[in-house]
């Protein structure tokens, strides 16, 4: 190997290196106490393993899409109940995906959903309970550019669904026995994350998302969810309540353009 060959070896293999640091030092970095300082306001956590639980693929197959369910893990004759969920996906541009409040007289154990991930990363889901306390627990999934993703649907076909809503319902194994319901809302929405690029100009689509959506046993709360650029495209809720024998379930929905969106079904016929 001549002088000038040997010189230009070490130079790629210290450039290399160079380049490698910045990337382990960024994997490295664990985000999390910075999210509980700046979204918890440094509150004490609790291990929450049997309290609430989170699961996701390890390995999303598609980044912009990623199903997430958090379900109680209270026992029948714990006194406490779940006040709210928060889902923080650590390394997202904006962790914070959504918060869930529960209504009091719901019950409701379990919400999944669909949200982007942007890099490899933990995702943590941090319960309150009536006790005041907070609990966590976390999964990590293997993901990325869910964010800048191009949105699944055309502009035109995006606009034309804005602000539709469906209600479904899912038949049970305990009905009619039981009183617990479950549930799907779905809303029309490009739910847009601001890192998407429009491939005709090349520019930036503003964020344009959901941030509020609240639903409703006639005027009996059920759940309400405070969403951020992380929820997918076509907001997409799936839940379970215990009905109070109300007729009507309601839901309204609010963007980050002031739109609010409403509509209302009979219980014992739900649909569009």
């Amino acid at each position: 190997m001549t002088g000038c060959t040997r010189r230009l070896t070490l130079t790629a293999l210290l450039l290399s290196m160079a380049l490698a640091i910045p990337a382990q030092a960024e994997e490295a970095h664990d985000p999390w106490p910075g999210l509980v300082q700046d979204i918890f306001s440094n509150r004490p956590m609790n291990d929450g393993s049997a309290v609430i639980g989170i699961e996701m693929p390890y390995r999303a197959e598609d980044a912009a899409i990623v199903p997430v369910t958090l379900r109680s893990k209270l026992s029948p004759g714990d006194a406490r109940r779940i006040r709210s969920i928060t889902l923080v996906i650590d390394r997202n541009p904006a962790p914070m995906a959504a918060k869930f409040e529960l209504g009091p007289d719901a019950n409701v154990t379990e919400i999944s959903t669909r949200v982007r991930v942007n890099n490899y990363t933990d995702v943590h889901a941090v319960a309150e309970l009536s006790d005041g306390q907070l609990y966590v627990s976390k999964t990590y999934v293997k993901a990325s550019g869910g964010c800048s993703a191009p949105a699944g649907k055309n502009v035109e076909e995006a606009k034309n669904r804005i602000g539709q809503m469906r209600y479904r319902q899912f038949a049970r194994e305990d009905a009619p026995a039981s009183r617990v319901r479950e549930a799907q809302i779905m809303i029309g929405h490009p739910n847009n994350s601001g890192l998407q690029m429009d491939q005709v100009t090349q520019l930036y689509i503003p964020a344009y998302f959901i941030n509020q959506l609240k639903l409703t046993q006639d005027d009996s709360p059920v759940l309400s969810m405070e969403g951020g650029i992380s929820i997918s495209e076509d907001p997409n809720l799936r839940f379970t309540y215990v009905s109070n024998g109300a007729k009507r379930f309601r839901a309204e929905a609010k963007d980050t353009n002031g739109h609010v969106f409403r509509n209302e079904w009979d219980v014992e016929k739900p649909g569009t």
